[in-house]
């Protein structure tokens, strides 16, 4: 029945990969099963008939389809059913979409849409670089034009030694997330969090990363030799060159004075004339003028921008190639919130709020992984004013979502353990203005944030950005802290964040075909730098440690260990217990499963007031402890004392003194501070104590 059906098997990090052809999804443009150990990705690839009227971009989707089945797991949820994809589902469709966009033809634009369904999953071969391998080979042996293929590894690091593709135990205690795409010359794709791993150490994983995938590009290519389909001829959108040259000689010098200044508002102002001019002259002569102006006016800028920065060294703003913009650094905007940091790079100005919560407050999690709860959250907004457009507010795409997550793991390194800082942790960093690099001005905001809320974190941590440029001829050069023009027209977004330590996440966006080895170590020395400069410069200057005291509207907390045994006994029937200590003290109490207790209140004095009656809860006396208490009760063969909240034991007569006692108020009243030594207790549960024995 399956005619064209076809298996191929390759071993890769001593785990068994397996590629099927030709047996599911036929009528897409391209689509392959593939296995890497247990895990299973359908991965397809299908392309318009024609191109998408009115765009000057490629249509191109990327979508990572988390299935519950492929863990053996129902949905929660009313409906049961799988719906909007998980963040992690999110951003394992970028660090897909970014190696894979730079590699179409410029001037494409019928739509592509990449689906990645996850059908299986096993922990220890990752169901992510699966599918970036599956969307490589899909795209490959398609019809679709591409110039892949691409190949995807994942490197960790443990006990100091770089592996490849670790299992699930290895990630767990791994100082290195590495995610590295690559063609067979080039690395076209990094993504990494890292615990301070140094430059060399990271580059040296950078580049195993790549001579593994070299090997797996053999197999992927043996694939494509023998089932790959003739690429499908397309009209192409590509611009009438003598209308652009003719465009271009026209204003060429007026777009020069126009980029020629460090405003964005300035900029964008100068333009707008020009803009108008070049529809007036030219509309006649090219009827379609009006409809393309756009294009045609970004392509002027780009070629008088590249030009500036490959031949003159001259950057748009004035600066040289390893200048930062102007910083500057804040803290305590905001009175009543936990924390603030304000942090600005030229144009680019981030202010990010830390607020403190119960641990209970974590977010939970529904994914394919065992993660069930995230305690620190990192959310990122920019909304239109921040560029100076007029559009309404929406829910965060996946450029927002993305750039929260790369600050968010920028910071996880150094957060304090929730031993240390008993503490759910939620930053949220609003973009107020925007002219590049927003992400890492967000990482530096975030830093301040921390430390302004007294959350005590190991190191500072800074992040920037470093740019490229590159000439037909392979000449290149970088320029630090980009803005924005530099990142529409220029060839790399490479955003490096760290401590003075090292490094705790990469990412990198690409325009071209890939980088080589040498541009990766400049972009490595380049960024280092310049963060070291940023935390002692700016971020330091502002705030030298973390405050000694948390915001006094921040709820105070605390933890306490007890026996889980007695973990029910705090809850007591029906959580009777637990409600009546919550209504007495007005603190929150959230127990974990191995007696973990973490308490919050308002102010310190009831979180101690939980606390103490916990204790008393839980308290268990050690026999031959002694234990000052208080008399209770009389009877004639003894005394009864209150050694502890809510423990009280019976002091026989013949154990209140050294000598005999004739009568028990003799020696005590009711009321009496007393020392006793707790003896032990008996067959029917009763506390035996004694005074004697503690003298």
């Amino acid at each position: 029945m399956f005619e064209n059906y076809k298996v191929y098997d390759y071993e890769y990090a001593g785990r068994p990969l397996r590629v099927e052809v030709g047996k599911l999804a036929g009528l897409a443009n391209g689509s392959a099963l593939v296995r890497y150990g247990d895990t299973a990705i359908l991965c397809c690839a299908t392309a318009s008939a024609a191109p998408r009227d009115g765009i000057d971009f490629l249509p191109l989707s990327v979508d990572y389809d988390e299935k519950m089945y492929s863990v053996g797991k129902i949905p929660g949820g009313f409906l049961r059913r799988e719906g909007r994809p998980s963040e992690k589902a999110i951003l394992t469709s970028r660090v897909i979409d970014r190696p894979v966009r730079p590699l179409f033809p410029k001037d494409l634009r019928n739509d592509v849409a990449l689906t990645l369904t996850v059908m299986s999953v096993d922990p220890d071969c990752s169901p992510e670089i699966t599918a970036m391998i599956g969307a490589s080979i899909a795209l490959s042996i398609s019809d679709i034009p591409w110039n892949g293929p691409i190949g995807g590894a994942f490197m960790g690091l443990v006990n100091g030694e770089i592996v490849v593709n670790p299992t699930a135990a290895q990630r767990k205690v791994s100082d290195l997330e590495l995610t590295v795409a690559a063609s067979e010359k080039k690395v076209v794709m990094i993504e990494a969090g890292a615990r301070e791993v140094d430059d060399e150490t990271m580059y040296a994983a950078i580049m195993k990363a790549h001579e593994v995938i070299k090997d797996l590009l053999v197999f992927i290519n043996k694939i494509v030799a023998e089932v790959g389909k003739p690429k499908f001829a397309y009209p192409s959108c590509e611009l009438d060159h003598e209308m652009f040259d003719e465009i271009f000689a026209y204003c060429e010098a007026d777009v020069m004075v126009a980029l020629d200044t460090d405003d964005k508002t300035v900029r964008d102002a100068r333009m707008q004339p020009i803009t108008e001019d070049v529809v007036a002259k030219f509309s006649e002569k090219y009827e379609d003028l009006p409809a393309i102006i756009g294009e045609v006016m970004y392509k002027i800028q780009k070629k008088i921008v590249r030009r500036w920065l490959l031949e003159d060294k001259k950057r748009v703003d004035g600066r040289r190639m390893d200048e930062i913009r102007p910083l500057a650094a804040e803290t305590g905007i905001l009175p009543r919130t936990h924390g603030t940091g304000l942090f600005t790079r030229g144009q680019t100005q981030v202010l990010t709020i830390a607020t403190l919560g119960p641990v209970s407050d974590a977010q939970m999690l529904e994914g394919l992984d065992d993660d069930t709860e995230k305690r620190y959250m990192h959310h990122y907004n920019m909304p239109g004013y921040s560029t100076g457009e007029a559009k309404a507010l929406r829910s965060p795409g996946r450029r927002e979502i993305g750039h929260g997550a790369l600050a968010e793991r920028s910071l996880i390194p150094v957060l304090p353990s929730v031993e240390e800082f008993p503490y759910a942790i939620r930053l949220v960093s609003e973009v107020v203005s925007s002219n590049g690099s927003t992400s890492q001005a967000s990482v530096c905001g975030s830093t301040l944030a921390l430390m302004d809320a007294g959350v005590p974190i190991k190191a500072p941590v800074a992040g920037i950005s470093c740019g490229l440029i590159t000439a037909e001829d392979g000449s290149w050069d970088t320029m630090i802290d980009i803005q924005g023009l530099e990142d529409f027209y220029g060839d790399m977004d490479f955003k490096v964040a760290g401590t003075h330590k090292g490094i705790t996440s990469i990412q990198m966006d690409l325009k071209i075909d890939g980088l080589t080895p040498e541009i990766i170590h400049r972009a490595l020395t380049t960024t280092h730098a310049a963060r070291d400069y940023i935390l002692d410069e700016v971020i330091l200057k502002a705030i030298p440690a973390p405050r000694a005291e948390i915001s006094p509207y921040a709820p105070k907390m605390m933890s306490m260990s007890i026996d889980p045994d007695k973990i029910g006994k705090v809850i007591g029937p029906g959580g009777k217990t637990i409600q009546k200590i919550v209504a007495d003290t007005g603190a929150q109490v959230d127990i974990n499963d191995d007696g973990t207790v973490f308490i919050s209140a308002v102010n310190t004095e009831a979180a101690e007031k939980a606390k103490a009656i916990i204790e008393a809860i839980t308290f268990e006396p050690v026999a031959g402890t002694t234990y000052v208490g208080v008399v209770t009760r009389i009877i004639p063969i003894g005394a009864f004392v209150e050694f502890a909240p809510g423990k009280e034991g019976l002091v026989h007569i013949s154990k209140l003194a050294q000598t005999r006692t004739e009568k028990v108020e003799d020696v005590v009243a009711i009321g009496d501070q007393v020392r006793v030594k707790f003896l032990g207790t008996d067959e029917k549960g009763r506390l035996n104590l004694s005074m004697k024995d503690a003298e």
